[in-house]
């Protein structure tokens, strides 16, 4: 019988200087995953708060004193040998001078070159919620009012969401062409927005209008390389552990994962919960947003199980 692996509870901090850069440490030739860049941090240690944590391995590693933020999130990770638990948060005071007290070499960091980077598998989906946006937006059907349903995506880009995936299966299905007529309408209104656009499964219609694609769950096994180029977001919707391996081999640049909870559009779904989510999380780098029945107000509880943030169709559509 094997024995059972090791589960490894590590604090890491997001250290930023007063120009916004970010601070990171490489891990020397004799540890785990040698040579590769992380935020700095160590192991919690019994009797330990996190808190208390991370403030005596800053101490210990970079010679400064820290005053220790909110959490930014929370990385379950599964490595060969261990389950490793990333509780990251942020700082917002130190003194001192940061120094690589045990000899490793430290950097600062443009938040938008920490990719970059070589990291460990655990570190990757902090990076994304320092860059990316914690919701994704995923559009209704529309009614019989295509202006009205542009409006509302106009006024959502206007209010804050960064990301929307422009989805309607069934009139994609029933009127292909007003569906693709919309769909370069919407591109054409976000032109000026900071809003990145998906649209859902057509890649055809995504390469014409050089704009990202979500990729259904299905369409993963026929595509042998990444369908857009570098540049062009590529994301897909995963419920299994084999859809999720599929969309990071494939190179997708982020997914999302759920059903969280019972939803009124999928009924017959059973709710995979946090610890189905968690269980997917640890296998896989990728950024992954949270959906089903979620809405802002869970953001920092989808934070804590290792989710970028979440994906919504009502709660996000105003």
């Amino acid at each position: 019988m094997p024995s059972p692996q090791r589960s490894i509870h590590v604090m890491a901090a997001v250290i930023t200087d007063a120009r916004g850069r970010v601070l990171l440490a490489r891990r020397d030739g004799t540890s785990d995953l040698a040579g590769l860049w992380e935020f700095p941090g160590g192991k919690l240690e019994p009797g330990e708060t996190p808190e208390q944590a991370l403030v005596r391995e800053l101490q210990e590693e970079l010679d400064i004193t820290v005053e220790v933020g909110p959490p930014l999130m929370q990385v379950p990770q599964q490595y060969p040998d261990k389950r490793l638990r990333l509780d990251v948060r942020r700082v917002t005071a130190w003194q001192g001078k940061p120094r690589g007290h045990e000899g490793q070499a430290l950097t600062w960091v443009a938040p938008e070159k920490l990719a970059r980077y070589s990291m460990p598998p655990a570190d990757l989906p902090v990076v994304a919620a320092l860059q990316q946006p914690d919701r994704y937006l995923v559009t209704p059907e529309p009614s019989g009012d295509d202006d009205a349903w542009l409006e509302t995506l106009e006024q959502a880009a206007a209010t804050g969401i960064r990301r929307v995936h422009l989805r309607a299966p069934g009139l994609a299905e029933t009127d292909p062409e007003r569906w693709r007529r919309l769909v370069r309408r919407a591109v054409e209104r976000l032109r000026g927005a900071e809003t990145e656009v998906l649209v859902g499964a057509d890649i055809a219609l995504a390469r014409e209008l050089g704009v990202g694609v979500h990729l259904r769950a299905m369409q993963l096994a026929g595509l042998a390389t990444r369908p857009l180029p570098e540049g062009s977001p590529v994301a897909a919707s995963c419920h299994t552990a084999d859809e999720l391996r599929a969309a990071q081999a494939l190179g997708c640049d982020f997914a999302v994962v759920g059903a969280i909870r019972a939803t009124a559009t999928h009924p017959e779904a059973r709710p995979l919960g946090w610890a189905g989510f968690e269980a997917l999380r640890e296998i896989a780098a990728l950024p992954l947003y949270a959906i089903g029945g979620l809405a802002p107000a869970d953001i920092d509880e989808a934070r804590t199980h290792g989710a970028q943030g979440i994906a919504a169709i009502r709660a996000l559509w105003m």
